[in-house]
């Protein structure tokens, strides 16, 4: 039955990275990955001879010898864990989007746009490359990429100059998000299952994180594409009066959401509802709307596209939000069967002598940073996801962290590597292989240099 279950996430697997070439989105085969393998086990529950506790990270004593009924309330239990988890990940998600949605509604990251000043193509790429590393640091990479991308679009008009902006843009909004509790799902899943804090994440992270941004932008820097001047176009006036003020609370707001994690302990769901109900106050205050969020008058609903938060909640990204509950909550019948705690520990008994101890295991950098090369090809959540079931290393060891970065920059090698470079590839019609052939080279070689400081700085500090 084990194998069975395997072959059925390999064939899921395969079929979410084929997205593009089955025409197929992603979420569809999550989904329907995650219900068949819990059906699955449902049916062949008698079968089984371990069961995985993920509270005690163990193999559970005396699986084997329950009843049907017993095994059946064991399982039953473990999904509903896992639900739970997976869930404080996706409401999470669901508040930074809206977030972000009732920013744009204002027009907030038009105020970015004034920043650039210059003509200069050179000093161009590095306003954009710092933009992308801050801004995905607190809003996401993806949001950051599709923010930044369209006030490129704006300001440089010649396309070709375009998508070699956008690939360094990919690079540093994947470099920015490493480093940031809320600025990668990845890094988001570690935190919120206090496999990282905040403050050792950023100690740990940020100087390997923004050398792997710099070396491929200062390499870019010197390539033809960006040398000369673009004509700059005349700024349009802000559409709203409120923009900057929403930009800066919004960011505010989720700035916050680690704070209120660090004062009470409590889910960072939780500080992420607090701030989305702060920014949702402001934004109806300002809208001069008279519409409730929680109207469901058949008048109001008609007039609901004045509300900023109504607009907002129409525009996130519930498909992202699916195919994170499809993909999580498969890998999580792998690690419920015992599979993945097996792997991990089969793993670490053959790692090779150039590992690294951890905590009195011998666990390899190498197999991070193929996970991260790995990343560039099948996506990050999954691998992620799965090295949550695999080790059992206390909080902010540095296995975590360096998962974290390899997860998180990875991606950058190939453009359907990452959600910032899926999404670039849509906004500018990227060509697969000009990517390879321009870009991949350079985020590589970010992402080498970045985890040749991380080993550095681990084994000086």
């Amino acid at each position: 039955m084990e194998t069975i279950l395997i072959a059925i996430f390999v064939i899921g697997y395969l079929a979410i990275t084929l997205e593009h070439n089955l025409k197929i989105d992603k979420l569809i085969p999550a989904l329907a990955m995650m219900a068949i393998l819990w059906a699955m086990m449902a049916f062949g529950i008698d079968g089984f001879t371990t069961w995985f506790d993920s509270g005690k990270h163990a193999l559970m004593e005396g699986f084997s010898s329950l009843g049907h009924e017993d095994k059946m309330h064991v399982l039953e239990e473990t999904l509903l864990h896992h639900l739970g988890k997976t869930s404080e990940i996706l409401v999470f998600l669901l508040g930074a989007m809206t977030i972000v949605e009732i920013i744009d509604y204002f027009d907030g990251f038009a105020t970015i746009k004034s920043f650039v000043k210059t003509r200069s193509k050179r000093k161009i790429l590095w306003i954009f490359a710092f933009l992308a590393f801050i801004l995905s640091a607190i809003i996401d990479n993806l949001t950051a990429t599709i923010v930044l991308i369209s006030i490129l679009q704006k300001i440089v008009k010649v396309r070709n100059d375009r998508l070699w902006y956008a690939g360094l843009i990919i690079i540093a909004a994947n470099a920015g998000g490493a480093w940031s509790p809320i600025g990668d799902v990845t890094t988001t899943m570690l935190w919120i299952g206090n496999k990282v804090t905040t403050g050792k994440l950023i100690g740990y992270l940020l100087l390997p994180s923004l050398v792997c941004m710099l070396v491929p932008t200062f390499i870019a820097s010197f390539l033809p594409a960006f040398k000369g001047s673009i004509d700059v176009e005349e700024t349009e006036p802000a559409k709203s009066k409120f923009g900057a003020t929403m930009l800066y609370l919004g960011l505010a707001a989720i700035v916050f959401v680690p704070i209120f994690k660090t004062i009470t302990h409590l889910p960072p769901y939780v500080g992420m509802m607090l701030s989305l109900a702060v920014v949702a106050t402001f934004a109806e205050i300002y809208s001069n709307s008279k519409i409730s969020i929680s109207s469901v008058d058949p008048e109001s609903d008609a007039e609901s596209h004045h509300s900023p938060v109504h607009s907002a909640l129409t525009k996130i990204e519930l498909p992202s939000i699916l195919f994170f509950l499809g993909i999580l909550m498969a890998v999580a019948a792998l690690e419920s069967l015992g599979l993945l705690f097996n792997f991990a520990e089969g793993l670490k008994q053959s790692t090779p002598l150039l590992g690294t101890e951890i905590a009195g295991t011998q666990i390899s950098d190498l197999v991070v940073i193929l996970l991260g090369i790995g990343s560039a090809v099948i996506d990050n959540v999954p691998l992620v996801a799965a090295s949550l079931g695999m080790f059992s290393e206390p909080t902010d060891n540095p296995l975590w962290h360096f998962i974290a970065y390899s997860a998180g920059t990875g991606g950058s090698m190939l453009i359907i590597g990452s959600a910032a470079g899926v999404v670039a590839m849509g906004m500018e019609k990227i060509d697969f292989f000009w990517y390879f052939k321009k870009i991949a080279w350079l985020a590589f070689l970010g992402f080498i240099a970045g985890a040749i400081c991380f080993v550095v700085m681990r084994y000086f500090f």
